[in-house]
């Protein structure tokens, strides 16, 4: 089979299927097919070969982007067993067949139907078969071959990242890399120059320039400033087929800006200002602001503000504001347009942020003089003094003078002052002022002791402007006279024992003076001079602000004397000198050998009767023993509680159970009464069961008429009257039960079974009426008693 293509249309093409065909023709253009023959060569028989068939397979070519009204050739297929009658049949298969490609199944020739792009599928795989047409046998196996779109320059470059944004610092050097762009293209790279794409500026000259292969944009200027043009719009255009007239171009815009770098130095708009202040302006407020301008931004144009010299330099000071900056002008001292009207300084402001590859730009800071004038304000009186500290004695009479305070008028007018006191707190008005002389005086009579300071206000105002005042401070101290005599430190509680020496030290005495050390300080003590000359004790003066009390006696003793009284004088050291006098308690006390107090008031009373110590503890001894003998006595009563009865007969065993339920009170039949209604019934003797009696008891002989007609209580006081005349002494107690509940005996029980807890009939009041000897043996039975009861 032979494959021809006859598309070429531009002299390349016509070359190339000029070659094809030519070559094809002798080599690589046909397939042939050879049928089966029977060559007879001379003394052989016939001999049958199998069909040979040589390949040459090429490649179609179809254009892309075809517009003509009739389908596009792309080449032919031929066999060799194809002699022209139509015998044999084409057949298509593949990509695009019978849609795109179609083929004349007799002539062989393959025409697109369709306009191809390249950019969307650069070729077609089909397979290709001759066959018999009138058996449907092949006469060819099936053979594969490939249709290429071939591309023509129909994609013009595209920039796909832009437009760009991009910065670079100003005063760069020429030849700066600013960006890098890049444009691509959508034809075939490898095919002529359809997707060979070169740069260009279109716009940004002479400013920046491009390179046509790498698309690197750089600054084409140098020295490029910020302060004169800031952003610049560049236009970069890309162009295939190498820029060749009819190639497709596109372009983008990249916007460039110059950032900002210190190469300004800040410059004061004026080299003089002036400023006017009043001297009123308070101390740390601002009175004035002051800019150098600065070309830069950011950082590059932070800026600060110094005083460099100048008159001014310790009055006012100077600040920048990071925000606006400004300098700021403080005032740092008060003003006075009296003593100088105006002031003279040097402000310098200078970059803090310095590029020193700019420094041959010149100094990057500026200087200006500023003038400040000083402004006159009617001011209020000035004292001559920040604060007055004076002093009066206590008890001066009234209006005495304390002291005086001065202001004047600090203006030129200098007009009279007139002084009051502000009367906003209570010390403010113990002191009088003079409004013309400012002569404060006493208002009361102060005592030192009560309040030793005040402190008032004193106000002043000019007579011309009353609403101008100034205020100041006075402190009145009160000095101390001596008024107030000294006294003893506190109640002191002295004690001697009775077996103390001559000599000895008891106490030590200290004294206490309201008045301060200047009236108070020294204090003497001494003995009453108009008393006559104590025997007991001494004052010994111990020069040091104390004195010390002395013993003069050997032995003292309790029951003669227990309390001494000793008078003492104490006197200071002021002007005049005042004294007390003060009466010392010394009380005798009975103390160990160390010294230590044993007791001193617990025989005072004893020590009134005038028993000696013998006798003391004999009657001790005598109330111990009676303490005794009542703590026998009630145990021996308390232990008398077991039963006399001995015998194992218990004395419940009359009490009779019944498990049945009575039947009230008809039942006659359950218990039998008889005896206790009729004390016949019990009419003999019952004997005691734990004595055997020796005497007869007594007979009781009645009618029989009047046995009926005997009461059970007339029974009952029989009864009682055998066991009164019982003559088995001491009587014991035996057990009587009766049935009967009669009224209760007015004489109480006569049983001692419940002795223990009777009321005792003895009374233990006689004994307080002893004397104090026996009062703690009458408390002692003044407390049985109640707990008994209880």
């Amino acid at each position: 089979m032979r494959i021809t293509s006859t598309s070429c249309i531009c002299p390349v093409l016509v070359c190339l299927c000029f070659v094809q065909r030519c070559y094809g023709a002798a080599h690589h253009g046909s397939i042939k097919v050879t049928r089966n023959q029977t060559k007879h060569i001379e003394g052989e028989t016939e001999v049958h070969h199998r069909p040979k068939r040589g390949w040459v397979w090429n490649q179609f070519f179809v254009l892309e982007e075809h517009m003509g009204p009739d389908p596009q050739y792309v080449g032919k297929l031929h066999s060799n067993s194809d002699k022209g009658d139509g015998s044999v049949k084409y057949i298509l298969t593949g990509e695009g067949a019978g849609t795109i490609f179609i083929i004349d199944d007799t002539t062989g020739d393959i025409h697109s139907t369709k306009s191809l792009d390249r950019e969307q599928k650069t070729h077609y795989v089909l397979h290709a078969q001759a066959i018999d047409r009138r058996t449907n046998k092949p006469l060819e196996p099936e053979s594969e071959f490939i249709i290429k779109v071939q591309d023509i320059n129909d994609n013009a470059p595209k920039f796909t990242d832009g437009p760009y944004i991009v910065t670079v610092p100003e005063m760069s050097e020429m030849g700066t890399s600013v960006l890098q762009v890049t444009a691509t293209d959508a034809d075939d790279p490898t095919y002529g120059n359809s997707a060979r794409v070169v740069y260009s500026i279109l716009q940004g000259q002479p400013y920046f320039s491009v390179d046509p292969k790498t698309g690197v944009i750089r600054t084409a200027l140098h020295n490029m400033d910020r302060e004169a043009r800031e952003h610049y719009s560049v236009v970069i255009q890309a162009k295939d087929m190498a820029g060749q007239v009819g190639g497709l171009s596109g372009s983008t815009t990249v916007n460039i800006t110059l950032t900002d770098v210190n190469d300004n130095p800040p410059r004061f708009p004026q080299k003089h200002y002036q400023l006017y202040v009043p001297e009123s302006a308070q101390v740390g407020s601002a009175v004035g602001k002051i800019k150098a301008n600065d070309a830069d931004t950011g950082s590059n144009a932070d800026m600060k503000y110094t005083i460099i010299n100048g008159d001014g330099s310790g009055v006012f000071s100077i600040s920048t504001d990071k925000e606006t900056r400004e300098g700021i002008l403080s005032l740092k001292k008060p003003l006075n347009y009296e003593k100088k009207k105006s002031y003279t300084l040097n402000i310098e402001g200078a970059n803090t942020h310095l590029d020193f590859r700019f420094s041959h730009l010149g100094p990057f800071k500026d200087v200006t003089m500023l003038k400040v004038i000083v402004g006159d304000v009617d001011e209020p009186p000035l004292f001559t003094m920040p604060s007055y500290v004076m002093e009066v004695y206590e008890n001066a009479k009234i209006g005495t003078p304390v002291g005086t305070v001065t202001a004047h008028d600090p203006d030129a007018a200098n007009s009279l002052v007139r002084y009051f006191i502000d009367h906003n707190t209570e010390e403010d008005r113990y002191f009088t002022i003079d409004a013309s002389t400012g002569t404060i005086k006493t208002a009361k009579i102060f005592d030192r002791e009560e309040t030793p300071w005040y402190n008032i206000t004193v106000a002043a105002s000019e007579i011309d402007n009353p609403g101008l005042v100034s205020h100041v401070p006075v402190v009145v101290r009160i000095l101390d006279v001596n008024d107030n005599p000294p006294e003893l430190a506190r109640d002191y509680d002295v004690v001697v024992c009775e077996n103390t020496k001559p000599g000895q030290v008891i106490q030590t005495i200290t004294a206490t003076d309201k008045d301060n050390s200047a009236n108070g300080a020294r204090f003497h003590f001494s003995l009453d001079e108009g008393l006559s000359l104590n025997p007991n004790f001494t004052l010994r003066n111990n020069e040091d602000n104390t004195a010390s009390i002395l013993t003069k006696r050997r032995r003292y003793s309790r029951t003669t004397q227990d309390i001494y009284y000793l008078p003492v004088l104490v006197s200071d050291g002021g002007v005049p000198p005042l004294s007390s006098s003060s009466t010392l308690t010394i009380r005798v006390c009975a103390c160990e050998r160390d010294g230590r107090v044993r007791t001193c008031h617990a025989e005072a009373f004893l020590s009134s009767a005038g028993l000696s110590t013998g006798a003391l503890i004999a009657i001790l001894l005598c109330i111990v023993i009676l303490l005794a003998i009542v703590v026998l006595f009630i145990t021996l009563r308390r232990s008398k509680k077991e039963p006399l009865i001995i015998s194992e007969e218990d004395v419940r065993e009359n009490v009779v159970t019944y498990d049945d339920e009575g039947g009230g009170e008809e039942d006659t039949e359950a218990f039998d009464i008889t005896a206790l209604r009729n004390p016949s019934a019990a009419e003999e003797l019952k004997y005691r069961r734990d004595v055997r009696p020796e005497v007869k008891p007594l007979s009781r002989h009645h009618p029989s008429s009047s046995v009926d007609s005997i009461d059970v209580q007339e029974f009952i006081k029989q009864r009682l009257a055998e066991a009164d005349l019982d003559p088995s002494v001491p009587p014991y107690d035996s057990l009587q039960t009766y049935a009967y509940e009669g009224h209760r005996s007015e004489a109480g029980s006569i049983s001692s079974l419940d002795s223990a807890t009777t009321h005792s009939d003895q009374d233990y009041n006689y004994l307080g009426d002893w004397g104090p000897e026996f009062k703690k043996l009458a408390e002692l039975y003044g407390e049985i008693e109640p707990e008994r009861t209880t």
